[in-house]
C-alpha cells in the first residue's frame, strides 16, 4: 500500500513544471488524440479537460510545491467532444499568486464541442412535391437507444431552419386571438399543410416572441383554429404583457407554423421525425451532403463554474477556448412564453384588483424562470473569460447568474446565438414576483464588481428574438465598457429589472464607450441601451450608437430609440452618448436622472474611441451585418403645413407623437399651421393627418433645397445643446427659369458665396434650413435657446457686405404668398405654446 502512495504522489509531481524566480509552474497538457491515463506533460497529453482539473485539483489538495505560480492547463487545437459538460467547482481554485489557467495552446482552436455529427446523408424520394433527390436523409442520431431531441441543426457551420410554413423572412398574421378559450385563428389557405405531432407556433408580440406546441387543429375553410399544450397555452391566454397584438392600423401579430415535415420546402430548411428516426434537409446551394459537416447539439451546458456563497470558486482564467454546440429544449418539453429578455413566464395573470405594497397601480403579477447557458457561473471571485469564442449556441452564450464578484469578461467573441450573448446577475428568483424591487439579506448573492469589456457580440438572438446583446438583471457596481454589438434582433444592451422606483439592490453601474449598430431586427419597443429600475449613481456615457433595422412586423413602427429609460429608472446620468437623433424614451421614470449632450453634436473622439481596443481589434473582422435588411429612416427636420380654420393642435400633436415625431412644435401666420419636428417615415403622418382630417389641405417639407449646419459649415464650432426654431415662409416668384437660378445660387453657395456662410456662424445660427413644395418655400433659422433672431442676425451682415449683396439678389426670386401685403415677400409663423 505504502509503494503505491508513493508511486501515485510520484505521478502527479511528473507533471511539466517551468521554473520561475520565486517558484515553479505546473503545466498540464491535453490533446484529442491523448489519454486520460497519460500523465498529463507536453509529449503525453491527457485526453480531457474534466480529468485535466482533477489532476489539478488534486496538486492543490497536497499543496505541491511546484504550483506556487499556478497551473496552466493547456488544449491542443482540436475539436473536443463533449459527453458531460466541464465542472469547476471550488476545490479548483487558484489564489491570486497562484491561478488555475485554462488555456488554448492556439486562440479559438480548442474546441469544446456539445454537439453530434449526423452523417451517412442519402437523396430522398419526392418530399412536398419536390424532385427525388432534392431532399436529403439520414438517421437520426441517438443515445442510450433513444432518438436525440434538438432544436438547432448547422451544417458547415451555418445555422439551418427549421421547416416552416412562410417563405424566407416573411410572416403570416393572426386572425384573431380568444383568451377565454386559449385559442387562436390563423388564415390556412394552404391545404398541403397538415397537423403533424410536435408542429409548433411562432409568433411576434410586443417585445418578445412564443414558442407554442401545437395540441390540434380544426380547419375550417380558408382558416384553422389552433389549439395549445399546457402549460403555454394557459400562460398565453392569460399574461397581459406582451399580448398577441391585434390592430387594423398595424396589423395583428405576424406567425410562422414550423417543425412538420409537410412545411420543408425550401433550401436550408430541416426536419427531425423522431418517430421514424429520421433526419431531412433540404440543401442549399453549393452544398454537398456526402462531404457536408453536419451538427445536431446534444448537451444543453458546455461549462459549469459552480461555488457555493461560502464557498466560492475563485481565481480561475479561461483563455482562448471556444464553446460550440449546445442545445435547449425547454420549448420542446413545456413551450416558451417570454416576458422580456428572454426570461420565460413561470406563471402570470392580470389583476382583477391593481396594486401591491410596491406599486399601487400594478395590475399583473408574473413569476419567471430563466432560460439555459452554454457556460454557467455562480458563486465565483476573480473568474476571467479572454479571448474565448461563444458560437453555434442555442440559448445564452455566457451566463453570470449568482454570487459572482470581481470577474472580468475581456476580449471574447459572441456569434451566432440563439438567445442573449451575456446574461449577467438575478432576474427575479422563480418563487418571486418579478415586479418587485430585490434586497438580498446577504449582499454575496449579488452580481457586483463585474467587468464586461472589449466582447464583439454579433449575431445573437437569432432564435428568442426578445433576448438581448449583453442582459444585465439586479446588479451592483458593473462596468459594461468598450464592446461592440451588432446584428441583434432587440436591444443591445439592457439593464436593470423589477420596473420599480424603489431602491433596491442596483446601483453604481456604468455603461461606457460601447459600439452598437445595426438592432431591432425583429422587435420594437426597442433601444441600443435599455434601462429599468432605481440605480443610484449609474452612468450611460460615451457610447455610439447607430443605425436600428427597419423591422417589417412591428406592432408600433415608430416605438423605437436611440436611449431608453424605462419604468422606475432612477438616479442615472446620461451624457455624451453619439446618436444620429435624438431619438429617446423616458417611460415613467423615477426621480434623479440627468441628460445632457447626447446627439449627433457630441465630440468625434466618441466615435472614435467607443468600441474594441487594442489588443481585440482582430475580432472586428468577425463582426455581421445583413446588408440584405433595409434601414430606418434617420429621423430629421421636417414640416407638415395644414391650411385651415379651427385646427385642433392637442389632436395633431397626439398623432404626431404617435408616428413617432420628436419634439412636435407648431407655428402659425393666420389660417397656416405647420407642426415641425423631427421625423421619419413621413407618408405614414401624412396619411393619418389626412384621415382625421379629410377636409384640410395639406403640404409637407421633408427635404430641404438648403442646408446650413454650423457642426459642418463653422470652423471649431460648438453646438448649442438646445434650439430655438424660427420659422417664415415665401413664395418663389411664378417662372420657371427664375426657380431654376434660385436654385442653383442655393445649390453652389457654400462654394461661390462663402461669406454668406460666414455670416451665419458669425451670427451663432445652429442650423439654417429651406425647403420648397411647388413654388413655396419655408425658412426654418435654428438658434441658440434663450436667444433672439433680433439680437442675432444683424451679426450675418458685420464686416460682411457680400450678405447683403446675397440678399438683393436673392430678393427678386422670392414674393409673398396668398394673404401677404403688397410688397411683402417672407412672413413670420407665430410659435404656438
Amino acid at each position: 500500500m505504502v509503494k503505491k502512495i508513493l508511486l501515485c504522489f510520484l505521478f502527479f509531481i511528473s507533471l511539466q513544471t517551468l521554473k520561475a524566480d520565486e517558484g515553479v509552474t505546473t503545466k498540464i497538457y491535453v490533446s484529442t488524440t491523448g489519454s486520460d491515463l497519460a500523465e498529463g506533460t507536453q509529449s503525453q497529453p491527457l485526453a480531457s479537460l474534466n480529468m485535466a482539473l482533477r489532476k489539478a485539483r488534486e496538486l492543490r489538495r497536497l499543496q505541491d510545491k511546484n504550483i506556487k505560480n499556478g497551473i496552466y492547463i493547456i488544449l491542443k487545437d482540436g475539436n473536443y467532444r463533449l459527453e458531460e459538460a466541464v465542472f469547476i467547482r471550488p476545490e479548483d481554485s487558484g489564489t491570486a499568486e497562484s491561478p488555475t489557467v485554462v488555456q488554448a495552446e492556439n486562440t479559438g482552436k480548442a474546441i469544446l464541442n456539445g454537439g453530434v455529427n449526423i452523417k451517412n446523408w442519402k437523396k430522398a424520394g419526392a418530399i412536398n412535391g419536390l424532385k427525388p433527390g432534392t431532399v436529403w436523409v439520414a438517421d437520426a442520431a441517438t443515445k442510450a437507444g433513444e432518438i436525440l431531441n434538438y432544436r438547432q441543426l448547422w451544417v458547415n457551420g451555418q445555422k439551418a431552419v427549421r421547416a416552416k410554413s412562410t417563405s424566407g423572412s416573411e410572416m403570416e398574421r393572426i386572425l384573431s386571438w380568444d383568451k377565454k378559450e386559449q385559442t387562436c385563428w390563423i388564415p390556412f389557405k394552404d391545404k398541403s399543410v397538415k397537423f403533424e405531432p410536435g408542429m409548433e407556433m411562432f409568433i411576434q408580440q410586443w417585445w418578445a416572441i412564443a414558442n407554442l406546441r401545437i395540441k390540434k387543429m380544426d380547419i375550417q375553410g380558408d382558416s384553422a383554429k389552433l389549439f395549445f399544450e399546457q402549460p403555454e397555452s394557459r400562460i398565453q391566454s392569460e399574461h397581459p404583457w406582451p399580448a398577441p397584438w391585434i390592430s387594423k392600423k398595424t396589423g395583428n401579430s405576424p406567425f410562422q407554423l414550423n417543425n412538420a415535415l409537410c412545411l420543408l420546402n425550401e433550401p436550408g430548411e430541416w426536419y427531425l421525425d423522431r418517430q421514424k428516426g429520421k433526419i431531412y434537409y433540404y440543401p442549399r446551394a453549393g452544398e454537398q451532403m456526402n462531404q457536408a459537416q453536419v451538427v445536431a447539439p446534444v448537451l444543453e451546458n458546455l461549462l459549469q463554474i459552480t461555488g457555493t456563497i461560502d464557498g466560492p470558486v475563485q481565481h480561475i482564467r479561461i483563455e482562448g477556448l471556444a464553446f460550440q454546440y449546445s442545445n435547449w429544449l425547454r420549448p420542446s418539453q413545456q413551450g416558451h412564453v417570454p416576458l422580456q429578455a428572454g426570461m420565460y413566464l413561470l406563471d402570470a395573470y392580470k389583476l382583477k384588483i391593481p396594486g401591491t405594497p410596491d406599486k399601487a397601480g400594478l395590475e399583473n403579477q408574473a413569476w419567471i424562470g430563466r432560460p439555459q447557458s452554454a457556460v454557467s457561473v455562480n458563486y465565483t471571485n476573480n473568474i476571467t473569460f479572454e479571448g474565448c469564442n461563444f458560437q453555434h449556441l442555442s440559448s445564452t452564450g455566457l451566463d453570470l447568474h449568482r454570487g459572482t464578484n470581481n470577474n472580468t469578461i475581456k476580449g471574447n467573441l459572441f456569434k451566432d446565438i440563439g438567445g442573449s450573448g451575456i446574461n449577467i446577475g438575478i432576474f427575479s428568483d422563480e418563487a418571486v414576483e418579478t415586479h418587485l424591487p430585490y434586497q438580498p439579506k446577504d449582499v454575496r448573492e449579488l452580481c457586483q464588481n463585474e467587468l464586461i469589456t472589449d466582447n464583439l457580440i454579433t449575431d445573437v438572438t437569432n432564435e428568442d428574438w426578445g433576448t438581448v446583446g449583453i442582459s444585465a438583471g439586479f446588479v451592483k457596481n458593473i462596468t459594461i465598457a468598450h464592446n461592440e454589438i451588432s446584428d441583434v434582433s432587440y436591444t443591445g444592451i439592457g439593464l436593470g429589472w423589477g420596473w420599480t422606483k424603489s431602491i433596491n439592490a442596483m446601483s453604481n453601474n456604468k455603461v461606457l464607450a460601447n459600439k452598437i449598430h445595426h438592432y431591432g431586427k425583429h422587435l420594437y419597443d426597442v433601444a441600443a441601451i435599455y434601462t429599468l429600475s432605481a440605480q443610484p449613481g449609474s452612468l450611460i456615457a460615451d457610447n455610439y450608437i447607430d443605425s436600428i433595422y427597419l423591422n417589417p412586423y412591428a406592432h408600433d413602427p415608430f416605438h423605437w430609440f436611440y436611449l431608453y429609460t424605462d419604468e422606475g429608472s432612477s438616479y442615472f446620468t446620461v451624457k455624451n452618448n453619439w446618436v444620429p437623433a435624438e431619438k429617446f424614451l423616458q417611460n415613467a421614470n423615477g426621480p434623479g436622472n440627468v441628460w445632457t449632450n447626447n446627439s449627433a453634436f457630441v465630440n468625434d473622439s466618441v466615435k472614435a474611441n467607443a468600441g474594441i481596443r487594442k489588443p481585440f481589434q482582430y475580432l472586428v473582422k468577425e463582426r455581421f451585418v445583413d446588408r440584405t435588411w433595409p434601414l430606418q429612416e434617420v429621423p430629421h427636420f421636417a414640416a407638415v403645413e395644414l391650411l385651415g380654420a379651427d385646427l385642433d393642435v392637442a389632436k395633431i400633436k397626439s398623432i404626431a407623437i404617435a408616428n413617432g415625431v420628436i419634439e412636435p412644435q407648431f407655428y402659425q401666420w393666420k389660417n397656416h399651421l405647420v407642426l415641425y419636428g423631427k421625423l421619419n417615415r413621413i407618408q405614414s403622418l401624412e396619411k393619418d393627418l389626412a384621415e382625421a382630417f379629410p377636409a384640410v389641405k395639406m403640404k409637407t417639407y421633408s427635404r430641404s433645397v438648403y442646408n446650413f449646419q454650423r457642426n459642418i459649415n463653422c470652423k471649431d464650432a460648438v453646438v448649442a445643446p438646445e434650439w430655438e426654431h424660427v420659422l417664415l415662409t415665401a413664395n418663389l416668384v411664378d417662372d420657371e427659369k427664375m426657380q431654376s437660378e434660385y436654385l442653383e445660387y442655393h445649390r453652389t453657395q457654400f462654394e461661390k458665396w462663402p461669406e454668406v456662410a460666414q455670416g451665419f456662424c458669425n451670427a451663432d445660427f445652429q442650423q439654417l434650413q429651406v425647403f420648397k413644395n411647388g413654388r413655396q418655400l419655408l425658412l426654418v433659422i435654428s438658434i441658440p435657446k434663450g436667444k433672439t433672431l433680433d439680437e442675432l442676425n444683424p451679426k450675418t451682415t458685420e464686416n460682411n457686405p457680400r450678405v447683403d449683396d446675397w440678399n438683393k439678389i436673392m430678393s427678386q426670386y422670392q414674393t409673398g404668398i396668398e394673404g401677404t401685403k403688397p410688397g411683402e415677400s417672407w412672413v413670420f409663423l407665430k410659435k404656438l405654446d
